[in-house]
């Protein structure tokens, strides 16, 4: 759309899997006046090189990516791209996220279901250095308890959580078997888990792995 000369755009990378909602947040966002999309790409490994490309003041990361998950991706990019706002959607959020997102120095997150006029106000408030969540999220957030686990033990419960054995964990990470069996004990143990699917379920949910 046109934009009067001499006003400030704020610069934008969306990231988004989904090549409809990709396109939707583009020409959402291409619409407001004071907003310009630099950038657009559809998985997590791609935000940073984008970001050191175009440089953009604000990135939109749908928390659902192929290879490198939104969260994480965004935590790469305040390492390498520190300037850049970033403004987190989620299909479905929750305080565990919210939490995690906030520790890797996100400033905003949002249900991928807001309209696109909060959306819009949320990029421009983060983009001016403001917090923006969901209330009754930030209140969850603050409220969810403390990760339990050591890094050896969210580490052993992410490759369980892709589905690897306990043999398959063990060579990954170079430990006996009955090391592995010993880590993800206390993790169930630590987490009041049943077991295994369980206790993943539990530190997902609590944004822990």
């Amino acid at each position: 759309m046109d934009r009067p000369e001499g006003r400030i755009l704020i610069r934008i990378l969306v990231a988004a899997h989904l090549p409809l909602v990709r396109r939707g947040l583009v020409a959402s966002l291409d619409g407001e006046s004071d907003l310009e999309v630099v950038a657009d790409v559809g998985s997590g490994e791609d935000i940073v090189p984008a970001a050191l490309d175009v440089r953009p003041d604000a990135a939109v990361i749908d928390t659902d990516l192929p290879g490198v998950d939104g969260l994480s991706a965004a935590a790469r990019l305040g390492e390498k791209v520190p300037r850049c706002r970033v403004m987190v959607l989620s299909g479905q959020p929750n305080p565990g996220h919210v939490k995690r997102a906030f520790a890797a120095g996100v400033l905003g997150y949002m249900s991928i279901q807001v309209g696109p006029e909060q959306l819009a106000d949320g990029i421009r408030r983060i983009t001016s250095g403001r917090r923006v969540v969901d209330s009754d999220l930030a209140v969850a957030a603050l409220e969810a308890a403390d990760n339990p686990l050591t890094r050896r033990e969210l580490d052993v419960l992410r490759l369980a959580a892709a589905g690897a054995r306990s043999k398959e964990i063990a060579a990954e990470l170079s430990l006996s078997v009955g090391t592995v069996r010993n880590h993800l004990t206390r993790v169930l143990y630590k987490t009041g888990a049943r077991n295994r699917v369980d206790a993943v379920r539990i530190a997902t949910d609590s944004g822990w792995i």
